[in-house]
């Protein structure tokens, strides 16, 4: 036994062993977000039983989804309030999704499987995602135009089909000019009143000056108030027509429900549809939720707007942080006296790597926003106080806050990729007559390349998910604006963002429907995941392709 552990071959089986089970664990991980995430874009099937415990007297309808079943104990849950059947020791309960939340506030709920009847599955059920209130269970009943009943049953889902389409496009319209027209207008009009304001403080001008710069300001708004009134016109015209249709539902337990066109943005029969159909709806609304805008707090719609502000926080990390921990890196090991002075350098950068996330965002809110962020406010954009610029969370104080978390991990790559270059290159450089920076710029950091991304892929897969710090410095629940829009100067680095990571904790956390919102934690988690791979493999790619073409010079 002895000389079988003195041979090594028990620590390699170790070291396998960890390693599978590491990788176990990563790939489970990641299965389990996909399944619970990806699940929840597939149309399930509606179904409809009559729930009757002892303590009611008459039976009560129930339509809507299964989200899950839990086996319990009786004693557990009378414990929690539900009424048991007497002798029984193990309970089955289903949570229901009822929708319907504008009549009832509670669209998630238990039932317990010993008193409903056997489930029916409707092919006339239908399903409305709808822009408040969630979804809609029951059935069409009538569609109405002009609040007069144009076709009733089996009619009034043929009309409402033909009609859906073209309410969905009137509905884009109104969405672009609420978003993008009157952003633009509501933009250039602020872009005025900042320019009367510093008409006004500006003391240098003449009363003819000041008279005339007041008029063209004046003749600009009245064109923008122009601007305004047309697009609005367009718009109350467009609300008009979508408004004209309706539909009358009735649910599962005899209510009828009045809902505008305007208020459905998706519509499906699960009961009444195939596979292939079922897949199409899967994709369309993936699709929608990855290229979509949050509703209903953050618990409906899509997640556009984080996705963007997490790839773009990443990518202004990146610029800042590359270059000044590679400057840093370079200092340290090829210009700086080595010394006690420099190792307590090192010893200062190693440690900050460990320092908690939240205190960088405590000095960044402290350092970026309070203090640079109100000095530039102070000397650029005196006409905006006192209602900050820059001197309140945003992208760019996040991105520089996050840099700062990064710059050991940047600094500490560079200069172990700077280290395995031989003393041999740098002495041959020198002999044939370069000098030191020519060696260094030509040779040493060219070789070092693919150390300095290395540095970078650790770093963008940090900074991806951090939350705590972002809570500080810019990130935001939800953003009226993408930091990127059609208005000079195009890149807004002084608007707060949203953040894959922060959204999932708003979501798991913060909801005020922690069941409608669980799938979409998942789903997140998982855009997030992917997100962070994607970076980390173009990351790589290109470390690769520096480390065989520096090879090949080499040799």
């Amino acid at each position: 036994m002895n000389k079988w552990f003195k041979t090594g071959t028990p620590w390699i089986w170790l070291n396998a062993g960890a390693v599978a089970v590491s990788l176990t664990m990563v790939f489970g991980l990641i299965m389990m977000i996909a399944v619970n995430g990806l699940s929840f874009f597939w149309p399930s099937n509606i179904i409809e039983f009559e729930y009757q415990t002892t303590e009611q007297s008459e039976p009560v309808r129930v339509m809507g989804e299964l989200s899950r079943s839990e086996t319990m104990t009786a004693q557990a849950m009378r414990e929690t309030g539900f009424d048991v059947p007497e002798g029984q020791e193990i309970v089955v309960r289903h949570l229901i999704k009822r929708g319907n939340r504008d009549l009832d506030s509670r669209d998630f709920r238990w039932y317990i499987e010993d008193f409903m009847s056997e489930w029916e599955r409707p092919r006339d059920a239908v399903a409305l995602e709808r822009l408040q209130w969630g979804n809609f269970y029951g059935y069409i009943r009538e569609f109405r135009v002009d609040d007069e009943v144009v076709a009733e049953g089996s009619a009034a889902r043929e009309a409402f089909e033909a009609r859906i389409p073209e309410t969905r496009s009137l509905v884009q319209k109104i969405e672009r000019i609420e978003r993008i027209e009157i952003g633009r207008i509501n933009h250039a009009l602020e872009q005025v009143r900042l320019a009367e304001r510093g008409l006004e403080r500006d003391t240098a001008l003449s009363d003819a000056e000041r008279s005339e710069r007041h008029e063209a300001l004046q003749a600009e708004r009245e064109a923008l108030d122009a601007e305004y009134s047309e697009l609005e016109a367009e718009r109350n015209r467009l609300r008009q027509e979508v408004a004209r249709y309706a539909l009358t539902l009735q649910t599962a337990d005899g209510q009828r429900s009045s809902i505008s066109l305007s208020q459905i943005v998706n519509a499906w029969w699960p009961n009444d549809m195939g596979t292939v159909q079922k897949l199409g709806h899967y994709v369309v609304n993936f699709w929608d939720f990855m290229t979509g805008f949050p509703r209903e707090a953050n618990t409906e719609g899509g997640i556009l707007p984080a996705i963007f502000g997490t790839v773009l926080m990443v990518l202004l990390m990146s610029i800042v942080v590359t270059p000044f921990g590679v400057l840093a890196a370079i200092y340290l090991r090829e210009y700086a006296k080595q010394g006690p002075l420099v190792r307590t350098i090192r010893i200062s950068v190693n440690n900050l790597a460990g320092v908690p996330s939240i205190v960088f965002g405590v000095f960044g809110l402290g350092f970026f926003v309070y203090l640079i962020g109100g000095n530039i406010d102070q000397v650029f954009f005196q006409d905006a106080l006192p209602s900050p610029t820059f001197g309140s969370p945003a992208i760019i104080w996040a991105s520089l806050t996050l840099a700062l978390l990064t710059l050991p991990v940047v600094i500490v790559s560079t200069e172990e990729g700077l280290t395995r270059i031989g003393s041999s290159i740098r002495h041959g450089s020198l002999a044939l007559g370069a000098t030191k920076a020519e060696t260094l710029w030509r040779l040493i950091v060219p070789l070092s390349a693919p150390a300095m991304m290395t540095g970078l892929i650790l770093a963008v897969a940090r900074a991806a998910g951090e939350v705590a710090p972002l809570m500080l410095v810019g990130v935001v629940k939800l953003a009226p604006n993408l930091p990127v829009d059609g208005n000079f100067p195009y890149l807004h680095l002084d608007r707060a963002f949203m953040h894959l990571g922060y959204h999932i904790y708003d979501v798991g956390f913060k909801s005020p429907n922690v069941e409608a919102g669980r799938p979409l934690v998942y789903a997140t988690a998982l855009v997030l995941v992917l997100l962070i791979i994607v970076l980390n493999l173009t990351a790589i790619s290109i470390r690769n392709h520096l480390r065989e073409k520096y090879r090949a010079d080499s040799d």
